[in-house]
């Protein structure tokens, strides 16, 4: 065998090192060598289990497994450089120095190679982003969703006919007839006449059904016996001695004993109880039904861990407590109440112990059980309270809570509960006792005084004042009893003495406090007392630069709150610090136009006058507050007096002018023009000018004063406006033209220009005039949103869809965040996608009113009336000066809301006095409407909306 093993030449080492030198030792070349190893040269085979020679071996290498396995594993680490694992441009698939050791300069490099590639995967994340969002989207226009393809079929439903719907047929059974009418099989139970039949006659065997049998049925094969299947069946006695009948009523009583052994296996061997019903073959279902929502291991676990701390520590009432509620948990509630009351004989001073004894103890028990615990604790409120409330008698409740307060006289909780019992002279003589007995508690002395008479009321608060003279409640009640019985002069007097007396004692005039009670006061309808109160704390801690906002703060804080007294009392503070504040006097005038009536705001408008009569806002409110009620000659003197104010005020000259237009007085409207032309000449004067002759259909007079104010005041838009609108009118197109022309080479910033110019390209049919103007106003006013919305709509209203998305796309580019923009492109998506262009909107214009009033039309659409009333609201609260807004919440109420909902849109929005939007303004400003009022406006416009979103 050695000889063999020389002559094939078998090569000792297995390396691949091996296949470049020559072997030692051997008499041919090893690279040619191939054979294989007998057991005589490597030495007898040893099983993985034997141990090693080196009996002191480490774990994991005493046995000779162990070494064969780690040896293995060695040779699993080697680089593997076979042919198959080299590649000519990559070299080799695994490392080739994955053997050699990982220094700090290897960690550095792989951290700079990682760092460069985390920058060329960012370099070219933007565009893989956008290629795989394209991929996506060309995807679900290739593939749209089943909800897509069906919406169109969805929306056609709606036009369905109930006998349309009616006539739809049913769909049919595909099931034969034996499925569908099924023929149970009838089973009649076996009458016992049938077994005394067959005994009788001595056949050798009665068959019965083997359901019957395998249901607990009886099989008889011999005649004279009975064999069940349940042990001890072989009942002696079935069998009438000497007749050789059956006993029936024997067979029934073994009936009775099987079933009650049953029952008595299936009965629950804690507590004694079975929770199956005895009286009947079925168990009730409701007591499988666990009461509890844990696991049963835990439940256990609990109720041993509780056992342990119970006889570990015997005293401790929340084990006892803990115990109770755990088994009240998992429905054994005799066993709850049983450890309970164990507890309370281990902690008889526990209270805590005695209420829960209570509360687990029916009514008459739970009686005992107080009575037991008033005896171990005589002094415990909380138990005659409980007490209290197991009497269902008002008698017996009265009976207790006395008894209770002669052995607590001091407990306030116990007073109030018997004073509540008790009717108002009763009360009143309890309470006087009570106040004797805690005469430190502040809600038993108000509650007397509130019981006493004036005089008796003054004395208890005098009385509760020197018992408790840190508190600020009895003062305030104080003021407010002098308050009721018409002493009102008293009030502030009391409150300022309240301040010093509590300052006195060492108490903190807390102003949030002072100015909370007030609100309170205001609530209660003590007007004076409130007053009193925030006229002497207002000023209480705060640095005079912060006065005048923290007022303001304070007062829109009562008016959120809705205690309108103590704003008027801010308000009127604040203007007796800041007589000269135009500001302050605006706030409190608005004030007044909001909450108040309109002899308060004209009373308090004169007040300002005096002080700011330079203010003209404030004389046009005097005025229109005077206009508004009728009165046209007040009016007019208020402006006179502005006039000798502010002589040459443009204001006050056009409020004089709208003041006599709007009552028909034109010639008086004409002559004050005229003197403001030439003592006050302004652009807004001579348009006014212009207007009043236009409306009044004087349109020589109108053309010729535009021709005079032009050449004063040529960079006025509006003047060019509304000369090519009234040449545009008379049908003189090409005027109309040049003075938009020439209007634009003056003003070519004015949106509004460009639009009008436009509009009558397209009017006449030169759409691609209309289009190169707006291009041409796009380039002169770059990111301006309504010149990109005029040409979408340019495009749309030409019939080319197309080109109006990619101009869309274009304008958003362009501008962002325009949220009249975002608003028409929701409603350029077709129906399916309008949803998710509105989420997109609401992005990236979040509070913008154009969006908001776009998912409120979404919603409305979709016939979601709750959505789209809430959104409408948002809308006209954010911005109440877009009459559009108004206009389509008015319209939109027409159509779902009541009559009342309507009335509240219109009556708001008369308040809001809207001068914006773009239907609006198209109604508003047109000659025909001039005279219109706000409601009348918003009901015209309402009525041009047409449903078509």
């Amino acid at each position: 065998m050695h000889m063999t093993a020389l002559l094939v030449g078998v090569c000792p080492n297995d390396h691949a090192s091996c296949l470049d030198t020559q072997c030692p030792g051997m008499s041919v070349s090893c690279t040619s060598a191939t054979g294989f190893t007998t057991r005589s040269d490597i030495g007898p085979a040893r099983d993985a289990n034997d141990p090693v020679d080196d009996r002191h071996a480490p774990p994991g290498k005493r046995t000779v497994g162990d070494q064969m396995k780690k040896s293995q594993a060695a040779d699993d680490d080697d680089e593997d450089l076979n042919d198959t694992n080299y590649d000519e441009f990559n070299g080799y698939a695994g490392s080739l120095f994955s053997s050699g050791p990982y220094e700090k300069d290897d960690e550095e490099a792989d951290a700079i190679y990682a760092a460069l590639d985390k920058r060329m995967d960012e370099r070219r994340k933007e565009r893989r982003e956008q290629r795989e969002k394209e991929e996506i989207e060309k995807y679900r226009m290739e593939r749209p969703k089943i909800q897509q393809q069906f919406s169109d079929l969805k929306r056609k439903l709606a036009e369905v006919t109930e006998e349309e719907w009616l006539s739809i047929p049913e769909v049919g059974d595909a099931r034969n007839k034996r499925q569908r009418n099924p023929r149970y099989e009838k089973l009649t139970p076996v009458p016992d006449s049938f077994f005394a039949k067959h005994l009788q006659t001595g056949e050798n065997h009665t068959s019965v059904d083997p359901r019957q049998t395998q249901f607990g049925g009886l099989n008889t094969p011999y005649p004279g016996g009975l064999n069940t299947p349940y042990p001890g069946g072989m009942t002696p006695g079935l069998m009438t001695p000497g007749t050789g009948e059956l006993d029936m009523r024997k067979i029934g009583q073994a009936r009775n004993t099987l079933m009650d052994m049953r029952l008595s296996q299936v009965s629950d061997s804690v507590s004694g109880q079975t929770v199956v019903d005895p009286k009947g073959y079925l168990t009730d279902l409701n007591s499988m039904i666990p009461t509890h929502g844990g696991d049963i291991n835990d439940i256990k676990k609990a109720r041993l861990l509780l056992k342990s701390v119970r006889e570990t520590n015997p005293h401790h009432p929340p084990a006892w407590i803990a115990s109770a509620r755990l088994e009240e948990v998992t429905g054994k509630l005799q066993v709850a109440r049983n450890l309970i009351m164990k507890g309370t004989e281990m902690c008889p001073k526990s209270e805590d112990v005695w209420l829960e004894a209570a509360r687990l103890q029916p009514g008459d028990t739970a009686k005992a059980v107080v009575a037991q615990a008033v005896r171990h604790l005589p002094q415990s409120v909380r138990i005659y309270i409980r007490a209290a409330e197991l009497e269902t008698d008002l008698r017996a409740k009265k009976r207790v809570l006395r008894k209770a307060l002669e052995h607590v006289p001091n407990s306030v909780r116990l007073w109030k509960a018997a004073v509540e019992l008790e009717e108002p002279e009763d009360a009143r003589i309890m309470l006087s006792r009570a106040v004797e007995c805690c005469p430190t508690s502040v809600e038993l002395w108000l509650a007397l005084a509130r019981l006493e008479t004036y005089e008796n009321a003054r004395k208890v608060l005098n009385k509760a004042r020197e018992n408790i003279p840190t508190d600020r409640h009895i003062w305030i009640t104080a003021a407010k009893l002098e308050e009721a019985n018409g002493n009102t002069q008293m009030v502030e007097k009391i409150v300022d003495r309240a301040i010093t007396s509590l300052r006195a004692n060492g108490v903190e005039i807390n102003r949030e406090q002072w100015i909370q009670d007030a609100e309170e006061c205001d609530k209660a309808g003590s007007v004076a007392t409130c007053q009193a109160v925030m006229r002497a704390v207002i000023g209480i801690g705060i640095e005079e630069e912060d006065r005048k906002h923290t007022w303001m703060e304070d007062a829109d804080s009562c008016v959120a709150h809705n205690a309108l007294e103590c704003a008027r009392a801010i308000y009127a503070y604040a203007l007796q610090v800041f007589p000269s504040k135009k500001s302050v006097w605006l706030r409190a005038a608005y004030f007044e136009k909001n909450h108040g009536t309109r002899e308060s705001l004209e009373a308090l408008l004169q007040r300002a006058v005096a002080h700011c009569p330079k203010a003209e806002v404030l004389w046009l409110m005097g005025a229109k507050s005077k206009w508004l009620a009728g009165d046209v000659p007040a009016a007019r003197s208020i402006l006179a007096l502005a006039f000798q104010a502010n002589p040459n005020s443009e204001e006050i000259w056009l409020a004089a002018v709208k003041l006599e237009s709007e009552n028909n007085e034109y010639e008086r409207a004409r002559r004050l023009l005229a003197k403001a032309r030439s003592s006050a000449p302004t652009a807004r004067v001579f348009m006014k000018s212009v207007k009043l002759e236009w409306v009044l259909g004087n349109i020589e007079a109108a053309q010729e004063l535009c021709e005079e104010a032009l050449r004063h005041y040529e960079d006025f838009p509006k003047l060019w406006m509304m000369k090519g609108q009234i040449e545009e009118q008379e049908g003189l197109t090409e005027k109309a033209r040049e003075a938009y022309s020439q209007g634009l080479k003056k003003c070519p910033h004015s949106t509004p220009l460009w639009l009008l110019l436009s509009r009558l390209e397209e009017k006449i049919g030169q759409l691609t005039r209309a289009r190169a103007i707006l291009e041409k106003s796009r380039l002169k006013n770059p990111k301006n949103p309504g010149l990109w919305l005029e040409s979408v709509r340019l495009e749309y209203r030409a019939g080319l869809k197309n080109i109006a998305n990619t101009l869309m796309a274009k304008a958003l580019q362009e501008c962002p965040s325009s949220g009249v923009l975002w608003s028409e492109a929701v409603f350029l998506e077709a129906r399916p996608q309008r949803k998710t262009k509105s989420v997109d909107a609401l992005k990236k214009c979040e509070h913008d009113p154009h969006v908001l009033l776009a998912v409120a039309k979404l919603f409305w659409s979709e016939r979601k009336i709750t959505k789209a009333r809430e959104w409408f609201h948002r809308t006209v609260k954010i911005d109440s000066d877009l009459g559009d807004a108004w206009a389509l919440f008015y319209k939109f109420e027409l159509q779902h809301g009541s009559e009342e909902q309507r009335e509240e849109v219109r009556r708001r929005c008369e308040n809001a006095e809207p001068r914006h939007g773009e239907l609006w303004c198209a109604v508003s400003k047109d000659i025909a409407h001039w005279q219109r009022k706000v409601g009348e406006v918003l009901v015209l416009v309402a009525a041009r909306i047409k449903n078509t979103f």
